[in-house]
């Protein structure tokens, strides 16, 4: 093949890869407009944790802004951090479009499912924030104010609402990613990187290291924190089961 022919296909692989991108981008910025639209919707959603979670505590609580334009940014942030949730799937089918024509068919059916899991195993992490982690962290939090009667002056929370929406989109972007734990795993056993022996010995500085990550991912409380742990132990667990799994698989393609 000549040189001419080596720089044409490169420069239709990057032609490609800039549609792309392109069309990844305006799916983007649409979905940004339209949750915009829904800012407050969408707000009030994300806001129903901690409303639930002092409905019945007896104090007028409220969300505060301290700043002129700080409602209007957190909306922005809210809507932006919804859109790209919502088009993942679409960004993760567009890399799959540009790579498929350059798979075998073993490969194309080896990697649809794990493009297929990324976006859900994403979701998983999102639902155990919003549902279960987000409440108890909330209530561990709100147990250490004060009426007054030990101090000179009552202790009580007035949130900020930018606060409030960052850590809830910090928590459930780290908890989505840190459901991707399978996912690599896999991918590192299918190329040869780790086997499920090698993760079975190392299982006790994965611990270590999996507490490690979640207190820097989270706030400094042992809710959230043993609240991403003991999910991506499990996990980790799992990985290993489906690590096995892939090597039996791999056993028996050689055999035939």
């Amino acid at each position: 093949m000549s040189n001419e022919e080596n720089d044409g296909g490169f420069v239709s692989h990057l032609t490609e890869l800039r549609k792309r991108l392109i069309h990844s981008f305006i799916f983007l910025i649409i979905f940004f407009v339209i949750c915009y639209v829904f800012a407050e919707n969408i707000y009030g959603f994300l806001v129903d944790p901690f409303a639930q979670a002092v409905k019945d505590d007896g104090s007028d609580r409220r969300l505060i802004f301290t700043a002129l334009q700080e409602t209007f940014l957190t909306y922005i942030k809210v809507s932006f951090f919804t859109a790209f949730f919502v088009t993942c799937p679409f960004i993760l089918m567009q890399i799959w479009k540009f790579i498929a024509p350059g798979l075998y068919k073993h490969e194309k059916v080896a990697i649809l499912p794990y493009l297929v899991l990324t976006p859900i195993l994403f979701f998983l992490g999102g639902m155990l924030v919003y549902y279960l982690i987000m409440p108890l962290a909330i209530k561990f939090f709100l147990s250490f104010e004060s009426t007054g009667m030990s101090t000179s002056l009552p202790i009580q929370l007035e949130a900020k609402v930018n606060e409030y929406l960052s850590l809830v989109m910090k928590l459930i972007f780290a908890f989505g990613i840190s459901f991707q734990l399978p996912i690599v795993l896999s991918l590192l056993a299918r190329i040869g990187v780790v086997d499920s022996q090698f993760l079975k010995e190392r299982r006790k500085y994965v611990v270590v290291i999996i507490f490690a990550a979640a207190a820097l991912l989270t706030p400094p409380d042992p809710i959230t924190q043993i609240g991403l742990a003991i999910p991506l132990l499990i996990l980790y667990e799992l990985s290993i089961f489906s690590v096995k799994f892939i090597e039996n698989k791999n056993l028996e393609k050689t055999d035939a």
